[in-house]
């Protein structure tokens, strides 16, 4: 029983595709540097070091993390470079999931636009096994979260043939729309919905989509782009090339070269003794709530070193908070 109960804490299972997975997942959209819109938007978190991002992901590795989702525009395309260096001959150990819908260029890092037809999910698909020099995609995720319906349910069936011809094994929408996520739901090898989710952004009506589909919740933002952390003050602003020091519409938390949103801090010291027993840190603690919330939540915190590679990681030994913890929470913040 100890042993049965272990596996159900520290592993999850990509809904119907049956891919096992580890509990927690690491996002790569940090280590992808920066990237930008044409207009200098900022879509990155900053600089980074490619050599300590690879030791970051090999060090996770080592403590167990299995599963690791990027996209082709974190970067430029760089993200998932990074990533094929990183785990070189350990790929067949790990689960690799990467979204496409968005179109770069790769020289400029810059986001040049988006396509959402069947033949640009081809080429999309193609240039990132190139790039993860892997032969298949585990989780291949439309990145684009507002696409109209009925296309989606036309790339849904683009990925079942992608299915039958071994390139990936499962597909998943990342979207907040569950209206959107249940037209993937529909095919026989969606694995997943990829959605927003922290301790401050709960999404019942996605998570109940994912259970009566049979689908995992991969949950983006789960540390509420880095509000969870601790390590952000108001007034304080972060480098030129933070997504969060010029924040676009669909970021909340973080305000115009100022940092974080004094009213956000707020909420996040109310939790801070629920989310910080039994000897977790703060971001610790976010990530138990998600796996108290649902048992099918993936989250996939993002990474720029070892030491926060560690801090992660070290979460899944702590398992989830409590079901009175997580009624606790909800009257802290009046749901």
């Amino acid at each position: 029983m100890e042993r049965i109960e272990r596996q159900s804490t520290q592993t999850r299972t990509l809904g119907r595709a049956g891919i096992e997975v580890s509990a927690l997942g690491f996002g790569c959209w940090a280590i992808g540097g920066e990237w930008a819109t044409p207009d200098g938007q900022p879509l990155g978190w900053g600089k980074v070091d490619d050599e300590e991002s690879v030791r970051a992901v090999r060090r996770a590795l080592d403590l167990g993390v299995t599963f690791f989702d990027t996209a082709d525009a974190y970067g430029a395309g760089h993200s998932e470079r990074v990533l094929a260096r990183a785990l070189g001959k350990r790929r067949a150990d790990v689960v690799v999931a990467t979204k496409w819908g968005n179109v770069v260029d790769e020289e400029r890092r810059l986001l040049t636009g988006s396509d959402d037809s069947p033949a640009y999910a081809r080429r999309a698909l193609t240039a990132s096994l190139r790039r993860l020099d892997t032969d298949h995609i585990d989780l291949f995720q439309l990145h684009l979260s507002d696409a109209d319906p009925e296309r989606g349910a036309e790339l849904r069936d683009v990925c079942e043939e992608f299915v039958r011809e071994g390139l990936i094994r499962g597909y998943a929408w990342s979207t907040d729309d569950p209206g959107r996520a249940a037209v993937f739901a529909e095919g026989e090898h969606c694995a997943a919905v990829q959605h927003r989710l922290n301790v401050l952004q709960d999404a019942p009506e996605l998570l109940l989509l994912c259970e009566e589909s049979g689908l995992a919740s991969i949950n983006r933002s789960p540390l509420a782009m880095g509000l969870l952390t601790g390590k952000h003050t108001a007034g304080r602003a972060l480098e030129a090339g933070d997504i969060r020091n010029a924040p676009p519409a669909w970021l909340p938390g973080f305000t115009q070269r100022r940092g974080a949103d004094p009213e956000w801090l707020a909420r996040v010291d109310a939790l801070r003794e629920i989310l910080t027993s039994g000897g977790r840190t703060l971001a610790q603690g976010a990530l138990a709530w998600l796996w108290a919330r649902s048992p099918r939540t993936v989250p996939i915190p993002g990474f720029r070193s070892v030491a926060q590679a560690e801090e992660n990681a070290g979460a899944i030994a702590k398992g989830p908070l409590t079901a009175g913890q997580l009624a606790e929470v909800d009257r802290l913040l009046g749901r």
